[in-house]
């Protein structure tokens, strides 16, 4: 008899915990995240999930991590409601911005050096270094059409140097790592690609010879269509209040997170990213047309140059 009113006694308490429960999770929020592929799948999984657990510990929300491929493909399911918070460098953050009044930056990332900017670099195998005007009619290997350190940096660093990148032999091979790997593999004369990205290969004989100014750094950004301005404070705030450079414990906290995510943030504004705007309208990207996101433009589909 005892036993039986123990098990009674355990089903109502886990009936009465279910009944309290569901709602509690029914009502949690999911939260679909976008970042971009400069790495594989598995590295930028393994960044950015310690800083989502963060966030969801700090929010009562949930994230799940929405790997694309290609930049294009990001910025399109941004403005068809299918992602609602990004991690965007500068060019696709103008890129989406001046078509979708629905993005709303909340934090810049600070680079290693405490920075909230980050530059750009033309690498090449130290081996077989050439100087920058040396590359017409050579191979280039560039990211993707919509990536800050692609097409458009590249341009810009080869100008003073006389050469013209659409007279070079240049390919979008994608990711950041793909071209630094590349480069030193030999299959390409030189590359372009994050400055700091550049740095990790550098005991593989990459070596970097160009580079360009400081440009805005890379941002979260929220779709205010799906993210509500209270969660978009909240969001801001939780990061903000992490200050890894001077409390111990929120040193320890950032650990685990991703190299380009530890080093703390800053508040952004859109206008921050004016230089980038001058430079992109300064240097026009073929295939980048008001109404194309360059979609395609990486993986199979190489050998990208004009003639």
């Amino acid at each position: 008899m005892l036993l039986v009113r123990f098990i009674r006694r355990v089903a109502v308490v886990g009936l009465a915990w279910l009944i309290l429960a569901g709602p509690a999770q029914a009502q949690m929020q999911v939260l679909r995240f976008a970042p971009l592929p400069m790495q594989d799948a598995e590295a930028v999984v393994r960044e950015f999930r310690p800083l989502l657990a963060f966030l969801e510990a700090r929010l009562g929300v949930r994230f799940e991590i929405d790997y694309s491929t290609d930049y294009g493909e990001i910025l399109e399911k941004f403005r068809s409601g299918e992602v609602d918070l990004a991690y965007l460098g500068p060019l696709p953050y103008v890129e989406l911005r001046d078509r979708d009044d629905a993005v709303e930056p909340l934090v810049v990332f600070r680079e290693p050096d405490g920075q909230a900017h980050y530059t750009c670099s033309v690498v090449m195998f130290a081996d077989d270094r050439q100087p920058l005007g040396a590359l017409a009619g050579q191979s280039v290997a560039l990211t993707q059409p919509l990536s800050t350190c692609g097409y458009l940096a590249v341009k810009a660093l080869l100008r003073p140097a006389g050469v013209r990148l659409e007279h070079t032999r240049y390919d979008y091979l994608g990711r950041h790592d793909e071209v630094a790997l590349a480069v030193v593999r030999g299959d390409y004369q030189a590359g372009g690609m994050k400055t700091h990205i550049a740095r990790r290969y550098e005991h593989l004989g990459l070596v970097r010879v160009a580079e360009t100014g400081p440009l805005p750094g890379f941002a979260l950004v929220a779709n205010a269509r799906t993210v509500t301005p209270e969660l978009q404070a909240g969001l801001r705030g939780a990061l903000m209040s992490v200050h890894p450079g001077e409390r111990p414990e929120d040193a320890e906290l950032v650990t685990e997170w991703g190299e380009p995510l530890r080093h703390g943030v800053e508040t952004v504004s859109d206008e921050d990213y004016e230089p980038v705007r001058r430079l992109r309208d300064e240097v026009p990207i073929p295939g980048q047309g008001r109404e194309d996101w360059g979609l395609g433009g990486v993986g199979g589909n190489r050998s990208q140059h004009e003639d």
